[in-house]
């Protein structure tokens, strides 16, 4: 094993056997930015997998085909509609 890897395994292990808590200052908590590091960008959409009744199916994509909506799109909006009505009401 190469001395480098060695070397982090057991500064590792002595974080898991010694107490660290000294060298935290919860009056000034540290950001991931300050410590060099950064999580990657959030997508603005997400793919979900729900499973729906194939007749509740069937008539979102018929009210969609009336106004020329794929039942995709309408499915979103049935959805930012639901939750805005949910959010006015609690």
């Amino acid at each position: 094993m190469p001395v480098k890897k060695k070397n982090k395994r057991r500064e590792i292990g002595d974080y898991d056997d010694l107490d660290t808590s000294q060298f935290i200052d919860a009056a000034r908590p540290l950001k991931l930015e300050s410590l060099g590091l950064k999580l990657p960008e959030a997508s603005p959409t997400q793919v979900v997998s729900i499973r729906l009744p194939t007749a509740l199916i069937n008539e979102i994509k018929a009210l969609g085909s009336q106004d020329d909506v794929p039942y995709q799109a309408l499915i979103k909006l049935i959805l930012a509609n639901a939750v805005k009505k949910m959010k006015k009401s609690a």
